[in-house]
């Protein structure tokens, strides 16, 4: 049976910030590299990255040959523990990468080593050169990589059938292009490499690099390197530490600043004392007057504060006049965020909950048993929701690092934020009430950790 050896690693300039990945899959008898990927991702986590490097090499690999058996070498203690099941995976980022990864082989054919740093060069040299791909918007190619410098000449490739290998490495990239479950960097630039080349490609690469002298462009990208390893050092020590903590109990808190999500949901409208569903795809209504003397105190509440730094509200009327009235009170302008709107409940708008079980029963039992049920007339459900309100915190949070942000939104996005942070099942959702215009505030850390907060009793409207 045949053996690959396969080193991933991956980097984010910001933590989250512009990120990238690398990959090799080398074979374990020779010594030879016979596949090598790196692709910039846009913004994500140093984390993050690294699971796509590993799933971009498991990918490859399996390509070559699915009967293979597998090392991966990574330096991230992070992933290593986690693939191997010793630590648990809290990120959500990170969770359907890795589950994503387990499958490309059998378990039992796969094993995990940590290496040092210094000993993940060629991975590591290929992911900085796909964030640096990325800077200059371009994606990362054969063309431009320094890699192929440090690579040793390869070997024969074992005896088989004529066209087994560059059938194989032709596979390998067709897998390394879609390891991220969409468009490459390369394929959105228009490139056609899909940024993977086999070894050949990088003697050819190499031979054309070495024909002109480092400069200034070199030094400048070794000085980037070692400000991503830096950084990615330091937050890879902190999410070891954090996933070593025993889940039950709180985990160490990130050393670095968190973006600090405070949530409000809007004041009253006519609707809400009548608890009748109320989403993005009804009537919109405004504030009733109670809704904006509760938007006024909670503006009064958060000024005395004296923390919030920015106002991002839903695009619906009755979160955008609660915000307004908040941003005057605390001398900010509002903007607008279509991530923070609430669920659209279809047909079931303006109606309360006995009319939908008296109107739509088999359609209200089966949206409270998976959140994967719309409700009638192609509602929203809760699955889509939640993807909807992941995306806009990780965009959010790469925005708002180390700054308090007010979102002014609703109940059920709010209640997916604390779901989220919290690590808690779908079904959380029903066990969780809001009042109007109650506060809520989650803080989101570099390393995935969350820690939250709930007023909710609304004792500053009083």
């Amino acid at each position: 049976m045949r053996e690959f050896i396969v080193e991933a690693d991956g980097g984010s300039r910001g933590n989250p910030g512009p990120a990238g990945y690398g990959a090799v899959v080398g074979d374990a008898a020779t010594g030879e590299t016979l596949v090598e990927a790196a692709e910039y991702i846009g913004v994500a986590t140093n984390n993050v990255a690294e699971y796509r490097g590993l799933l971009a090499g498991l990918r490859a690999a399996h390509e070559l040959d699915p009967e293979a058996r597998v090392h991966v070498r990574m330096d991230s203690k992070l992933v290593v523990e986690q693939m191997t099941g010793r630590w648990k995976i809290k990120h959500p980022a990170m969770k359907p990468l890795a589950a994503q990864a387990a499958r490309v082989f059998p378990p039992e054919r796969v094993t995990y080593e940590w290496i040092p740093r210094a000993q993940n060069k060629h991975a590591d040299r290929l992911a900085n050169e796909a964030m640096d791909a990325g800077k200059r918007g371009e994606a990362w190619s054969a063309a431009t990589s320094r890699a192929a410098l440090d690579t040793p000449p390869a070997r024969p490739e074992p005896a088989g059938p004529p066209g087994d290998a560059a059938a194989g490495a032709a596979r390998a990239r067709a897998a390394l292009a879609s390891a991220s479950g969409g468009p490459t960097a390369a394929e959105v630039a228009g490139a056609g490499s899909g940024g993977v080349r086999t070894e050949a490609d990088a003697r050819a690469a190499g031979a054309g690099a070495a024909s002109g002298a480092a400069g200034t462009g070199a030094a400048a990208e070794g000085a980037g390197a070692a400000e991503a390893a830096g950084a990615k050092a330091d937050a890879d020590v902190r999410a070891a530490r954090a996933v070593a903590t025993p889940s039950a109990g709180w985990a160490p808190a990130d050393l670095g600043p968190p973006a600090t999500f405070v949530l409000l949901r809007h004041g009253e409208t006519p609707l809400t004392p009548q608890k009748r569903f109320s989403g993005s795809g009804g009537s919109d209504p405004s504030l009733s007057g109670v809704g904006r003397e509760q938007a006024e105190k909670a503006g009064e509440f958060l000024a005395r504060r004296g923390t919030v730094q920015a106002v991002v509200a839903s695009p619906l009327a009755r979160t955008r006049e609660t915000a307004g009235i908040v941003a005057a009170r605390l001398g900010l302008d509002v903007t607008v965020e279509e991530g923070l709107r609430e669920t659209d409940f279809g047909a079931w708008e303006g109606l309360t909950f006995g009319e939908v079980r008296e109107r739509h029963p088999d359609d209200l039992n089966a949206w409270l048993s998976s959140p994967d049920a719309e409700p009638t007339g192609g509602g929203e459900s809760f699955a889509a929701t939640a993807a909807r309100v992941a995306a806009t915190r990780d965009r959010l949070t790469a925005e708002y690092r180390g700054r308090t942000v007010l979102l002014v939104t609703h109940v059920t996005p709010i209640k997916t934020f604390i779901r989220l942070a919290l690590g808690a099942p779908p079904e959380a959702l029903f066990r969780m009430e809001l009042s109007a215009a109650s506060l809520s505030a989650v803080a989101y850390y570099a390393d995935g950790n969350a820690s939250v907060r709930l007023f909710n009793d609304t004792s500053h409207l009083r």
